[in-house]
Parts: structure tokens; sequence; C-alpha cells
């Protein structure tokens, strides 16, 4: 079954998804001229380069540059009120009267670029309330649908509409996405996990003897083997850690800019959390799930730590006794050390 006609027998002609319907198609074309763009890699102009820094402050670069236009055009075709993206200081009005919003990273792990590696798109839909403030300032938990697109040896998206995680994947031969998985379940154990090494100085001394009791493997109180894997980008840890289980880490540290984490909860954390809780995993920044968090701003951080809902909860377990950081809600927290 391709995108196309999964979308409209799942909205059945109900408005407000018929409305999602739309939105998700026309994201389906942003990332096909995005894949087509990472596809060509070198050959193309170097889209790696680097042009300036966006809204949050990182580097911006070429790539970076057309995926935030591409998207924003495919939105102006999109029954959209309101966009929010990483690129962008503030959210764009788009299409006045329409009853969704998007908040996307229209280009998730641009670092990527020039080592051949995974990169993506991740995208948010949300009811359209009165102002974009408003909108964008819903819990999680309102998400109508979130997904990714992931450009890799192959592209595919991972999505959710609420009723589970599917996967397209982009068939070449007929230019359609097609349906490839029906039904994505996480395993409820693993022995894989995914961190950045290279914060564990900055990390809490709960945080980094969690790490240092996986790293231990057989030799530690754990008595088992772990793997670790670090592909620099979120929807590629996503895409691995949700199809075969696993733990993701990026907690809050005393490294600069990222006490309250590295991550963005609106479009980043959010999404990846309601895909993650859909295929029966589990979401958290450290103190509550990702999803029952309210955003403060457009561009708020939040720890994020997902997977396998028995590592997750092995995890808070072991990080319960204190805490140093905020969790993207305003109100400072004191239970746990992140």
């Amino acid at each position: 079954m391709n995108l196309h006609a999964y979308l409209n027998a799942w909205a059945a002609g109900r408005p407000v998804e018929t409305a999602v319907a739309a939105t998700i198609g026309r994201l389906a074309e942003a990332a096909f001229t995005l894949g087509d763009a990472v596809g060509r890699g070198p050959l193309a102009d170097d889209m790696h380069e680097l042009v300036a820094h966006h809204a949050d402050g990182d580097a911006q670069r070429r790539l970076d540059v057309l995926a935030e236009e591409t998207v924003v055009d495919r939105m102006r075709h999109a029954p959209v009120r309101y966009l929010a993206s990483e690129e962008s200081e503030s959210a764009l009005d788009v299409v006045p009267g329409s009853p969704v919003a998007v908040a996307v990273d229209p280009l998730d792990g641009s670092t990527n670029i020039d080592a051949n590696a995974p990169v993506g798109l991740i995208f948010s839909i949300l009811p359209a309330l009165d102002s974009a403030v408003a909108t964008f300032r819903q819990p999680g938990r309102a998400q109508l649908a979130a997904g990714f697109f992931i450009f890799g040896p192959h592209t595919s998206m991972m999505l959710t509409l609420g009723e589970g995680v599917v996967v397209f994947t982009l068939d070449r031969t007929t230019q359609r996405f097609t349906l490839a998985r029906p039904k994505v379940t996480t395993p409820k154990a693993s022995r894989e996990y995914a961190v950045n090494g290279s914060n564990a100085r900055f990390w809490s001394d709960n945080v980094r003897s969690y790490v240092e009791e996986l790293i231990a493997g057989a030799d530690g109180p754990r008595a088992i083997d772990f793997n670790t894997r670090w592909v620099g980008a979120l929807c590629g840890e996503a895409y691995r850690i949700i199809s075969r289980g696993g733990l993701y880490l990026y907690p809050g540290g005393t490294r600069r800019g990222q006490v309250r984490g590295r991550l963005r909860l609106l479009y980043e954390a959010n999404p990846i959390a309601f895909l993650v809780e859909q295929a029966g995993g589990e979401a958290t920044n450290g103190e509550r799930p990702i999803l029952d968090v309210t955003p403060e701003s457009l561009h708020v951080h939040t720890p994020l730590i997902f997977g396998s809902r028995d590592e997750v909860e092995r995890f808070l377990n072991h990080v319960a006794p204190a805490n140093i950081a905020n969790f993207g809600d305003g109100a400072p927290q004191a239970a746990i050390r992140m």
C-alpha cells in the first residue's frame, strides 16, 4: 500500500484527519526533494558548507537552508496554520484558518553530511489553536501525528498517527513511499545503548555511574555485556532503537548550554517520544514522561532518555536520588539529578 492510499483510508473523510493526511503528504514531497539532494552527495553543491548560525546558535549549513526552504514551500501548499522550525527564531503564519500546525527539524544530523552518514527530517503535527504561542505550548500528548524521514541506505519514514508505529520506504522504481512495516514494536529489553561519551565529565555522578555499569558489562554489577551505538543523528538512533530495542541517553549536565539538555523539546524530543510510546517503549526527561512536559518556548531544551521500557525504568531507578536541572516547563525541579 502506498502512503497516499494509507492516509486516505485512515482519514476516512474526517476533517482534521484529512488535514493531517494532506500535511504528511506534503512533508513526503519535501523529503523526496531532500533525499535527492542528500543522495547526490559531493556531486551537488557543497551542501556541508557553513553559511550561518540558526536561531538556537548551532551552525547552519547549506543543506540546512535547502531543507528549511523546501519544508516552508511545501507547507504553504498544506492545510497548516502555523509552522515552527529549528531554523527559524519565531513561528510562521502559513495558511490562515487551517486546522493543524507543524513543528519541524528540517535537517537532523547535518554534521553527518560530508561523512555519508544518516540525516533526517523530524516532524510533529498539532491542533492549531487561536495563536502560535498557544499552539506550540501544548504538551506532546496533544500531538495528532509525528514521525521522521531518514536518508540512509534507503529513504524511509517512521510514522505514528496515534495508532501504533508504521514504516514507509521510498520505492525508487515507482517514486512512491510504500508501506514496508505495518507494525513496529520495541522490545522491552536490549543490550545496546547510545550515548555521547565525550560528555561524561559533565554528567552528574549518578548518570556517570549508570553508564559505567553498562561499560563494565559482564565484569560489573549487570553481569552481561552491552554494545554502544552512536551515529550522531537523533533520527538514526531512534529508527534503530524503536525497531530493535536499546536505550538512548542525552542527559543534561554542566557543559555550557546543556544544563537543561541538548535537544529541543518541541520538534525533536516530542515527536520521538510519541513514536517511542506508540511502539511500546518509554521516553522521559528523567523526572516525567516527555509527552507530559509543557514547552515554555519554541526552542526550549530538554534532557531525553528513551528506548526499551525495562532499561529506561532501570535508568530512572538508578538516578532517582538527586537533580540539578530544569525540565522544560519553567519550574525548577529537585527530585532527580540529570
